[in-house]
């Protein structure tokens, strides 16, 4: 048996779900945009069924920060729709789409999958916390009516 395709660790959205974050983040630009993604999830797998964008209550380059009331209303939300938060969304502006130290503190409060968009190379990855900070695959399906 092969036991590696059992621990291949992914995040599944859709075409139109990272269009709508990387938008999120070239109209959040110079600052980072976040959002929380709302979904299901099984031990190696998070599915995004909602993207639920949210200001940076900081206004920062290099830091973003959610409203408690924002917070609220995306996990009250995610309670109503029989959903959970599967991932935390941010964009560095100016930088690569790897965690930053302060990425990295957060993380090991928020044990969900974090997607770090680069505005400035215009690319896209998923990252969780472990032991240690581990890139995982993402997974565009495309959009069928029975999602």
């Amino acid at each position: 048996m092969n036991q590696l395709n059992n621990s291949v660790k992914e995040i599944i959205l859709n075409q139109e779900q990272i269009d709508i974050l990387t938008e999120h983040a070239k109209n959040s630009h110079p600052n980072e945009s976040c959002a929380m993604l709302l979904g299901t999830h099984n031990d190696q797998q998070w599915n995004v069924k909602e993207v639920f964008l949210t200001n940076n209550m900081e206004q920062s380059e290099t830091n973003f920060t959610i409203s408690p009331e924002e917070l609220l209303h995306g996990h009250q939300l995610a309670e109503k729709k029989q959903l959970e938060l599967v991932g935390v969304f941010h964009s560095h502006p100016n930088s690569s789409a790897i965690p930053s130290d302060t990425d990295k503190k957060f993380m090991k409060g928020n044990p969900v999958p974090w997607i770090i968009h680069s505005v400035m190379n215009n690319d896209i990855a998923a990252f969780v916390l472990d032991t240690s900070v581990e890139e995982i695959s993402i997974k565009i399906k495309e959009r069928h009516f029975y999602q």
